[in-house]
């Protein structure tokens, strides 16, 4: 998300826990909440579906945007992703080339870097400490970015950077899951302990158990074309 975005998402966050907009409510217009926010219509539509997405609002067309946190989501409810893009397709993806980055990022990383991904899991801990999905999203996606970036392959960095925003979209959808927003930081800790202890083929391990699991988490299936590292 722009910072601006990110800045919406966590005021409309912050309003909806307070009570200030109920559950079943509808959000003002998008007019409206745009100039009360500061901010472009632009950059409230993309806070708008990064709400969507977290399972706290769901825009119905010609209605408005209503907001659903803490009432679930079936998976026939599960919004659209950026860039024409399905989030089964965005998984298969992440499950080939992840797994291999983490693989890579246990080979490579340096000790900097190790210290760098625990900051980024405790940012992401606090924040779910604190009810904070907008946060906690965020620090997800810098957590798998990291990975990327460390694996020390230019190219396999680039290439997930290059798809950050609908990669971004389909980490953001299990936490609309209100009783397991907590597994994916758990499943983090499998891939960090094994990234910090050098351990490839358990990193590739527990990357690929983890998208498995986050696919699962909103009713998604793939073929996964992954395999173990030797």
């Amino acid at each position: 998300m722009t910072r601006l975005s990110s800045f919406a998402a966590q005021t409309l966050q912050r309003q909806i826990h307070a009570g200030h907009y109920a559950t079943g409510s509808a959000l003002p217009g998008q007019r409206d909440l745009a100039a009360s926010l500061g901010i472009s219509r632009a950059a409230l539509r993309e806070a708008i579906s990064t709400l969507e997405a977290l399972g706290m609002v769901r825009s119905q067309p010609g209605k408005g945007v209503f907001v659903t946190t803490g009432a679930g989501r079936a998976a026939n409810e599960v919004p659209a992703g950026p860039l024409a893009m399905s989030p089964q397709d965005v998984f298969q993806f992440r499950a080939i080339v992840e797994p291999a980055a983490a693989a890579l990022a246990a080979r490579n990383a340096s000790a900097a870097e190790r210290e760098a991904l625990q900051a980024i899991q405790a940012r992401m801990d606090a924040a779910l400490h604190a009810l904070d999905l907008v946060g906690a999203s965020e620090a997800d996606l810098e957590f798998h970015l990291a990975i990327a970036d460390f694996s020390a392959n230019p190219l396999l960095s680039s290439a997930i950077r290059s798809l950050e925003e609908p990669i971004a979209y389909s980490l953001r959808l299990p936490f609309a899951d209100p009783g397991g927003v907590w597994a994916p930081a758990d499943e983090h800790q499998a891939v960090l302990a094994a990234i910090c202890a050098g351990d490839a083929t358990s990193a590739h391990r527990a990357m690929t158990y983890h998208l498995r699991r986050a696919a699962t988490r909103i009713s998604l299936s793939f073929v996964d074309t992954s395999s173990p590292t030797p």
